[in-house]
């Protein structure tokens, strides 16, 4: 057991974060577009008086001043508020109201690439010879007059934009509005820590720190070699997915970003440090940086991977937790963070097989041992959205196909029944979900046996249960390939964790001497006494067992 459980914990590592997508959250101008004020008006659903969610911690997507290209992930102004979303008045006020409720406020950060209207960059590509001509990457074409190497687009086709203006290309990673900015420039850097201080001068208590191991870059922008192992069905402009990332990822450098980002979070308070990281795992674990000195939460996307299958998540947590404390060694104990979905990803019940699957994996995470983060609207068991192809506003669905969109993840929160589901009174930037007359928040909170009523008890036991906290964490042998199965325990307080990945009952013969009562059960219609020698579990039903004796 780690030693962790002894000590206090900090607000990031007892808490659990919702993320918001703040476009799709709640609008209150009538507009079709979420906002900032909206997401004021639902703090009492997230953690108020009464039936509340019971969140600590808001995760709030970009809504810096924007062209929209991306949806705010090009930004042109790292310290402002767009007019679509309020300004800086309503956020103060919503860091305010938040923490009067004893919310901490993360927002999204994107140090890796701005819009192409930021002032920097439209000073920058207005002639070689300007002071910040070296704040993005430009080079010259390659000799046949191309791209200078052959580095894709996440969202298709080159990396590269030729500007004639001045003869040059510039890097841009994801849409061609995004340039990327020069991290080995000094200048950059301080600029860029700024707007950080910006922030944490008015109160924001963490950073979602976005594609962070995209900072540096080869020094001599080498060609990628190609990915033997790419699928064969890649849209043909999908350069990005047939390559290995050696050059344009995570580079040793990056490390020392990373520190110097730390250095300014410390200037502050008990401030989170939170990165969107991707890779292997010998290379993602090192972004927590020697004794602990960079990332507290390096995101890991590891469960989101893996099928609906016990066995390949039990392996997926065990060497994740190997990893860690090899790593860490005596030096510091590193903080997980897994994560089921997000704004990029398909809704956790499409993703693993509907409403039944979702509830044990809503247990699952929300009793493994780290820092969950809830994605908004997975509370209700929303899936994946029916776009249309001519609503698809993605780029990346624009650009590499439909089935790529990341839209369906991004549909109107579903709080009633009502037209657009009371997210809009007017026709929303996306389709409502299909299923939001039965799938909301109202109907939900009337049904006792509901998602969402799942969700609000799950977050209250381990609000509750300091093993569920900060508890050491051991996987058991449960005897059934379909049965994942673990102990969380502190002190003398001791809970088993089992979970029936499939669609049919089975019996877990479970190897843990003690007396066993179900606490908590995924189907919340069950609280009893129960052998662990013969632990029946329904179909797609977890349970938290509480152990004693």
């Amino acid at each position: 057991m780690s030693n962790q459980a002894s000590r206090s914990l900090t607000w990031w590592q007892r808490g659990v974060i919702y993320q918001i997508y703040p476009r799709s959250f709640n609008d209150t101008t009538g507009n079709g577009v979420g906002d900032l004020q909206g997401v004021i008006e639902k703090l009492d659903y997230l953690a108020g008086p009464d039936d509340s969610l019971g969140i600590d911690a808001i995760w709030l997507s970009p809504f810096y001043p924007s062209p929209m290209a991306d949806f705010g992930y090009d930004v042109a102004d790292y310290c402002d508020v767009d007019p679509l979303f309020g300004d800086l008045d309503t956020f103060d006020r919503l860091i305010e109201d938040a923490h009067r409720r004893e919310i901490k406020i993360i927002i999204d950060w994107v140090p890796n690439h701005t819009s192409d209207q930021h002032p920097w960059f439209i000073e920058s590509r207005s002639s070689r010879d300007n002071p910040k001509r070296d704040w993005y990457i430009w080079r010259d074409p390659a000799p046949d007059g191309g791209p200078p190497n052959n580095w894709g687009s996440f969202f298709g086709g080159p990396a590269w934009t030729y500007d004639e203006r001045t003869g040059q290309y510039y890097l841009h990673q994801f849409v061609e509005e995004q340039p990327e900015l020069n991290w080995r420039n000094p200048e950059v850097r301080e600029a860029m820590y700024d707007t950080l201080r910006f922030w944490l001068d008015r109160g924001v208590d963490g950073l979602r720190m976005d594609v962070i191991g995209l900072l540096i870059k080869d020094k001599k922008l080498r060609d990628n070699p190609p990915d033997p192992d790419a699928p064969p069905d890649l849209p043909e402009n999908d350069l990005f997915g047939r390559q290995r990332h050696v050059y344009n990822w995570d580079q040793d450098e990056n490390h020392e970003v990373m520190r110097e980002i730390r250095q300014v979070l410390d200037e502050y308070d008990d401030v989170c440090a939170i990165g969107e990281l991707w890779g292997p795992l010998d290379r993602w674990v090192r972004y927590y940086g020697e004794e602990g000195k960079e990332l507290h939460l390096p995101i890991d996307f590891r469960l989101t991977r893996q099928p609906w299958d016990a066995q390949a998540m039990r392996r997926t947590v065990e060497e994740v937790k190997e990893a860690l404390a090899e790593f860490a060694g005596d030096c510091f104990d590193p903080w997980h963070h897994f994560v089921l979905t997000s704004h990029d990803l398909p809704r956790t019940a499409s993703r693993f097989g509907g409403q039944g699957p979702a509830r044990v994996a809503a247990m699952m995470q929300l009793t493994l041992r780290g820092t969950p983060t809830i994605y908004y609207g997975d509370e209700l068991g929303i899936e994946n959205g029916d776009i249309p192809p001519e609503k698809i506003q993605d780029p990346q669905g624009l650009n590499l196909g439909p089935e790529r969109t990341r839209d369906v993840a991004r549909t109107p929160m579903q709080w009633n029944r009502e037209t657009y589901a009371e997210f809009s009174e007017v026709e929303p930037w996306l389709p409502v979900s299909r299923d939001y007359v039965t799938r909301n928040v109202a109907s939900q909170s009337r049904s006792p046996f509901s998602m969402l009523n799942l969700y609000r008890r799950l977050l209250t036991l381990r609000r509750q249960t300091p093993a569920l906290q900060g508890g050491g964490y051991s996987s058991v042998d449960a005897g059934n390939p379909d049965c994942f199965a673990y102990v969380r325990e502190v002190g003398d307080e001791r809970y088993l964790i089992a979970l029936n990945f499939s669609s049919e009952p089975l019996t877990a013969v479970v190897p843990v001497e003690a007396v066993g009562r179900v606490v908590l059960s995924t189907h919340l219609d069950r609280e009893e006494a129960v052998s662990l020698d013969a632990l029946m579990l329904r179909p797609d039903e977890g349970v938290v067992v509480e152990l004693s004796g």
